[in-house]
């Protein structure tokens, strides 16, 4: 069973919010580091590296894609793992897609794909919500 589901997303009371100005790639690493720090906050640190690059992966696709800015929520689950959540005003459901080997872009949702426990895309009339989550 395909662990993507495009409309159904859990929701988490939200304990992390960062927005992020459109085109600001710089942003990245900062947004980074405050989801690091929530996570050992929340004791969840052991979710960190692939938390931190899933996130970044949604955001970086959202800021090139959409020419607009994104906004991240992360929170922890009550099941001991964590919701991030990335909003932006793009329409349409992105879809993984292959990358040839020397590409330099492209494999940002087959790495959402392998690594979250689930993922998602959920589309509002504003935008779209991209989601993961991550089990210990």
């Amino acid at each position: 069973m395909d662990s993507r589901q495009q409309f159904d997303t859990p929701r988490a009371a939200c304990a992390l919010h960062c927005a992020v100005a459109p085109a600001d790639l710089a942003a990245l690493a900062p947004l980074r580091a405050r989801l690091r720090a929530a996570l050992a906050d929340w004791g969840l640190a052991e979710l960190a590296d692939t938390a931190e690059l899933l996130a970044s992966e949604l955001v970086t696709n959202a800021l090139l894609h959409t020419g607009a800015g994104a906004v991240l929520d992360a929170a922890p689950t009550g099941a001991g793992g964590l919701l991030v959540e990335v909003r932006d005003e793009g329409g349409g459901l992105p879809a993984p897609r292959s990358a040839d080997a020397d590409a330099t872009s492209g494999r940002g949702l087959l790495l959402v794909e392998a690594l979250a426990d689930r993922w998602g895309v959920r589309l509002r009339a504003d935008g779209k919500t991209a989601w993961f989550e991550l089990r210990i």
